[in-house]
């Protein structure tokens, strides 16, 4: 009988430590869209002793995204996904940003639905963002939710022209992720399966520390200062909640967003910081 498949989409650092936390005694595949980092992190994780799989995928393509959740399920029962690639506003344009995080999101919620396994469940990388900002109109989230993926960017609310700059397309997208998230969990549910969102603070990656050396980085370091952990997250922080949010213990969890910020969006609510200073 074939282990139990773990599929991974995003190699970075919050991938390979939830890889390392949950792939023991699983077939592990591994998708990532940049093959230096894919090699890199797949040839890492078998030094260690984990069976892994690699391979290329561009989230913003659903034929992309069908083709490895197909390989998935062609190597076994499709047990647990964990969605962890995506663009941040230091890395990438509004478009770039929307194809990504907003419609590749939608993509892999849809195609993983389909190869899931009865008690299976996925975890998707949000961002405390998503927590951030004024949320849009409940008639624009409705539209967030359920509207098919493949019409997502013509919506006039996801018009990369609506937006003034990649930060304001990252919060907006990853705000849509948290609604998708909580509107997919009847297609979950109906094949015996969970999905749920983490939405991070700033977490010490790769990607994190770009942010950091960025403009907002200042920004961003004030929100730490102020929250109740008072630090950086690490890449394991976020790979213990996935694996909770995986595991039997969370079985009567599913269509929810938690949020792993160390209190940052806690300070924010209750005034310990202003935003509004923030953002200049």
């Amino acid at each position: 009988m074939p282990n139990e498949v773990l599929v991974v989409i995003g190699a970075g650092g919050m991938g390979v430590a939830a890889s390392r936390r949950v792939g023991a005694g699983k077939t592990v595949l591994l998708g990532e869209y940049d093959e230096t980092t894919l090699n890199a992190a797949a040839l890492a994780l078998r030094d260690e002793g984990q069976q892994v799989h690699a391979q290329v995928v561009d989230i913003s393509s659903r034929e992309s995204v069908r083709a490895l959740a197909r390989m998935a399920a062609d190597l076994g029962p499709v047990r647990q996904v964990i969605h962890t690639a995506g663009l941040s506003p230091a890395q990438a344009s509004v478009e770039s940003i929307l194809r990504v995080d907003l419609l590749g999101t939608a993509f892999i919620l849809d195609e993983f639905a389909q190869v899931i396994t009865m008690g299976g469940a996925g975890v998707v990388i949000s961002s405390m963002s998503g927590h951030l900002v004024a949320p849009p109109s409940y008639e624009v989230e409705r539209q967030l939710a359920l509207t098919p993926a493949d019409e997502l960017l013509a919506l006039p609310a996801a018009d990369a022209a609506a937006f003034a700059t990649a930060g304001h397309a990252y919060s907006f997208s990853k705000r849509a992720n948290q609604l998708r998230v909580r509107a997919a969990s009847a297609g979950w549910g109906a094949r015996g399966a969970r999905i749920n969102s983490i939405s991070p603070g700033v977490i010490s990656t790769k990607m994190g520390q770009q942010e950091l050396a960025s403009p907002a980085g200042a920004g961003m370091r004030a929100m730490v200062e102020a929250s109740g952990a008072g630090r950086l997250g690490s890449p394991d922080d976020i790979a213990a909640a996935a694996e909770f949010l995986l595991s039997d213990g969370a079985s009567f969890i599913t269509g929810t967003d938690l949020l792993v910020d160390g209190g940052v969006v806690a300070a924010v609510s209750t005034g310990r910081i202003d935003l509004s200073n923030l953002r200049g």
